[in-house]
């Protein structure tokens, strides 16, 4: 028996290419300041980095909830509209570590990431002890 779980395989390839723009956000301002390893002591480029880490961090735990969500068989069309919700939140941010006009990017992208995470978790936590 074949398991697809779509949602997840939809969040995980949004999760890839965002990850890819990320990276070839840094990569550029790595180029332009001609470091080619470590930071630039708190600059711009370091702000890319924090903003391609933080996204990697938060990522592997949205995904692994959603997988598991759907794996329960509580997920739905609500769960595919909170990865992509959780997805925008993490585009925001990483534009918002640039700072400048679209800096509060950063602190809706918080948000949304906290959000996320934290209703996945009581979702989860539901779907195991069978109340949802």
């Amino acid at each position: 028996m074949t398991i697809v779980l779509p949602v997840t395989l939809c969040a995980a390839s949004a999760a890839a290419i965002i990850n890819i723009w990320l990276s070839i956000r840094v990569g550029r301002l790595r180029i332009a300041h001609k470091v080619s390893i470590g930071d630039d002591a708190g600059g711009p480029l370091t702000a890319r980095m924090r903003a391609q880490l933080n996204f990697v961090e938060n990522t592997a735990f949205v995904l692994v909830l959603i997988a598991a969500i759907e794996l329960a068989g509580a997920g739905g069309q609500w769960l595919a509209w909170i990865s992509g919700l959780y997805m925008l939140g993490r585009v925001a941010h990483g534009l918002g570590m640039d700072g400048g006009a679209l800096g509060r990017g950063r602190s809706v992208g918080t948000v949304v990431t906290m959000l996320t995470q934290l209703g996945l978790a009581v979702v989860a936590v539901m779907a195991a002890t069978g109340r949802m």
